[in-house]
């Protein structure tokens, strides 16, 4: 949280949070904040604990300690029903029934919500109209991610996480998803990404928190970690978000894919 930050602003916040499995400290200590209408990218090496801390953020995972609250409210309590409808998820890889159409899939996730977009709104959001009958098999991989995210933004919500929503995606399917996250975000919604891609981060988030083995090493705006490494060193070239989280990290991003 950057600061003079309005408390009432931040609509995701762990302090402290650990995670552990069996002697394996997962998380350890972490201090993380989103804000109303942010976009929080957040990068680590393989095994850094992203997922895990994305999974505690979403209630799927308990912590071992530490505190976790989503617009003011804790997970685990009788909010958890309201909290689940202000928020919406797309992972890396949905797997989405293959004998549905790409029309009742999103018709489904719709009956999930108390209110929320029409089919048609969100096939025109996500320029899916045209394959509204398409079964979800014959989907290329850019239109599955679309349909993800269509499920996802279907009862309009608030909060949206996202795992690594373009890996293995050609560049004309990321720039379309890229658009459509900047879009959400446009409308006052706030994200919390996890990414591989350095351009990515650079380009759709207002901050980016670095981890490495389960803390966080690193959090600030793109530009200022950019501009912190240029003043550390004589600068033969423009230094970059990559150059910035292998000073960190002392890792490349995509050393390995991540399981």
């Amino acid at each position: 949280m950057t600061g003079g930050t309005d408390a009432r602003d931040v609509i995701v916040e762990c302090r402290g949070l650990v995670v552990r499995y069996g002697s394996l400290v997962a998380v350890d200590g972490l201090d993380l904040s989103v804000c109303r209408g942010e976009c929080l990218g957040l990068l680590g090496p393989n095994g850094a604990g992203k997922t895990t801390t994305v999974e505690v953020l979403e209630g799927l995972l308990r912590p071992a300690s530490g505190t976790v609250r989503v617009f003011g409210q804790p997970w685990w309590t009788s909010a958890d029903r309201k909290l689940r409808e202000s928020i919406g998820a797309a992972l890396q890889e949905t797997r989405l029934p293959d004998k549905l159409t790409v029309a009742e899939t999103i018709r489904l996730f719709r009956s999930f919500y108390p209110s929320g977009r029409t089919v048609d709104q969100v096939l025109d959001l996500v320029d899916l109209d045209e394959k509204r009958n398409a079964r979800n098999s014959t989907l290329s991989g850019g239109q599955r991610q679309r349909l993800a995210l269509a499920c996802a933004l279907v009862g309009t919500p608030e909060l949206l996480f996202l795992d690594e929503p373009t890996t293995g995606l050609d560049p004309a399917a990321r720039q379309s998803i890229w658009r459509l996250v900047e879009e959400f975000k446009a409308d006052g919604g706030s994200v919390l990404l996890t990414t591989h891609y350095m351009d990515e981060a650079a380009r759709l988030a207002d901050r980016v928190a670095i981890m490495h083995q389960g803390r966080s090493v690193a959090q600030d705006t793109p530009a200022n970690l950019v501009a912190g490494l240029d003043s550390e060193e004589v600068v033969v070239r423009k230094a970059t978000l990559d150059d910035v989280f292998v000073k960190l990290t002392g890792r490349g991003l995509r050393d390995e894919h991540e399981a």
